[in-house]
């Protein structure tokens, strides 16, 4: 990624950056979707940098950007119910499939339930995947209530143990109000059985600003308390990372790295702002 370092070099080569210099910046910044929010006021925290101190300089500014919030994964003794939430494209069904595959990989049991009942392949996506790793998953009719199925799931998880239930849910966003009262009715009928303690937001890194505007609609609705942020895997754009968290205020707890069921990480904050100026 790399952003900042022209930047630094010519701050300490020449201790100045021209007003074309800026421009260029200011292109290349907005390009790599850090927003135009982002974008300025970054420039104007950084040209009151110093040439004798640039990286460190930088450094601070972009971490102050981070979101404030919980990096961790949220885990409670018994069954640790995590409900993924986002636009149908994003990597939803997939990164349900890869907490399920790190999960059951720690030596933990996981439920699924595939609460996205308006998508058949979703659902036959999720029953693959699940056959693939050795985790249940709960299903229900093509079209049938999402609730149902998470309530379902929950009951399964309750009935076996589980440590982890993990709900896949719809993401249509043609009518905002529906889905969100969707998705509220899911977490309502499920803690009935037990709490959600986890909801996670899985954004698209390639759909930059767009993908940003979405993951808006759903922190204003449902109580995100992470983000998954799919597809981060050198055709996204290095900015977008920051600014999810710069304007949702929501940390990233996870990233995906590419298709297959291991490629889903912790995001390292420190070594993603390292990334963006070395």
């Amino acid at each position: 990624m790399a952003l900042f370092s022209k930047l630094i070099a010519k701050l300490k080569r020449e201790n100045s950056f021209a007003p074309a210099d800026w421009a260029q910046l200011e292109k290349e910044l907005l390009a790599s979707d850090l927003g135009p929010t982002l974008t300025t006021n970054f420039l104007s925290a950084a040209k009151k940098v110093k040439s004798d101190n640039a990286e460190a300089a930088l450094l601070e500014i972009l971490s102050n950007n981070l979101a404030l919030t919980s990096r961790e994964p949220i885990v409670v003794p018994g069954t640790t119910t995590i409900m993924v939430v986002g636009v149908n494209g994003t990597g939803k069904t997939t990164s349900v499939a890869k907490l399920a595959a790190l999960y059951k990989g720690s030596g933990k049991s996981v439920v699924l339930a595939a609460g996205d009942t308006f998508r058949a392949a979703a659902v036959e996506q999720l029953r693959t995947w699940a056959d693939r790793i050795g985790v249940e998953v709960v299903c229900g009719k093509e079209n049938g209530d999402p609730a149902s199925v998470a309530f379902d799931g929950a009951k399964a998880a309750q009935a076996s143990g589980a440590d982890f239930l993990i709900i896949d849910t719809a993401g249509r966003l043609h009518n905002k109000n529906d889905l969100m009262a969707e998705l509220a009715k899911v977490k309502r009928v499920v803690e009935k059985l037990s709490p959600i303690n986890e909801v996670l937001l899985v954004i698209d890194a390639t759909t930059g600003q767009n993908g940003l505007q979405q993951a808006k609609i759903f922190a204003e609705s449902v109580e995100v308390s992470g983000v998954i942020l799919a597809k981060l895997d050198g055709s996204a754009k290095g900015g977008i990372a920051l600014a999810i968290e710069s304007e949702l205020g929501i940390a990233i707890k996870w990233v995906g790295t590419g298709e297959s069921e291991g490629d889903i990480a912790p995001f390292d904050p420190n070594a993603y702002i390292k990334g963006l100026i070395s």
